[in-house]
């Protein structure tokens, strides 16, 4: 039997364009460090990347967000449980998602299976620790430095050097200033929202276990402490809320980091203060 190259052209195409979705190995990671080797949490933002994970770019454009987007769905296996994520983006190579709160029981340290089902198939299972913390905050990274979303609470800049971040302004905070800390990963709350849901107007999310801040690699005092919990508008991102004490290091590239259960954020993530 003779095969037209043409016809072989097609099926190759075809297959080309077939491909299931993959994880890449060690591909599910907190959604705002991205550190490998480290459990993630419910609640809270994973980035999942890989391989034909979607045929292009979808985006959330609702709460609660939907667990099915450009015609992907991703979902954690917990044993006998089942449970689909709710998604915010999706692009061939990285999805970002929401780890489920009905995942896991609050507290609990499980290794969990991921798969990422398209158009094309499912991927084969990718394995993710569960843990009840993952602490790590969002930044805006700029060339090699990983500036903090921080804001200074008394006009909502980031607290950075000032023309520091192209297009923004931006200007360090000073001590005695409060600011407020975006981030994610920060475990169990006392009113859990639905999965991709955010707490009900007027209602606080508050985290049960306190973080611990590091300015500099120096705990900021409980009395400058006011507030840990999500974020009212943003589905798996969690806010602190501190003062800049008093003996806090100054300069513009001031360590912040955040310390729960035994697991601390990179140090590489930075904020500016001035007296």
């Amino acid at each position: 039997m003779r095969i037209n190259v043409f016809v072989i052209f097609l099926l190759a195409s075809a297959l080309a364009f077939a491909q299931a979705p993959s994880i890449a190995d060690g591909g599910v990671l907190n959604g705002a460090s991205f550190v490998k080797g480290q459990p993630v949490t419910v609640g809270s933002l994973v980035s999942i990347f890989g391989t034909n994970l979607a045929s292009g770019l979808a985006q959330s454009d609702t709460i609660p967000l939907s667990t099915q987007l450009g015609g992907v769905t991703v979902q954690f296996v917990n044993g006998s449980t089942t449970v689909n994520s709710p998604l915010l983006f999706v692009t061939g190579s990285q999805i970002n998602a929401q780890v489920p709160w009905n995942l896991v029981p609050n507290g609990a340290t499980q290794n969990v299976s991921v798969t990422v089902t398209t158009g094309s198939g499912t991927s084969a299972p990718s394995q993710v620790m569960v843990g009840p913390f993952s602490p790590a905050i969002f930044t805006v990274d700029v060339g090699s430095s990983f500036f903090a979303v921080a804001q200074n609470n008394a006009d909502g800049t980031l607290a950075q050097a000032a023309g520091s971040i192209p297009g923004l302004t931006t200007h360090p905070a000073k001590v005695g200033d409060a600011i407020v800390i975006y981030a994610t990963g920060l475990g169990a709350v006392d009113n859990p929202p639905a999965n991709g849901g955010i707490p009900p107007t007027g209602v606080l999310a508050t985290t049960l276990t306190k973080p611990i801040v590091l300015l500099g690699g120096v705990p900021v005092p409980q009395e400058d402490f006011i507030f840990a919990g999500l974020q009212p508008q943003f589905v798996g991102v969690n806010q602190i809320n501190i003062v800049i004490p008093t003996n806090a290091q100054t300069g513009n590239a001031v360590p912040l980091q955040i310390q729960m259960g035994g697991i601390t954020s990179p140090q590489n993530v930075t904020i500016a203060i001035t007296q």
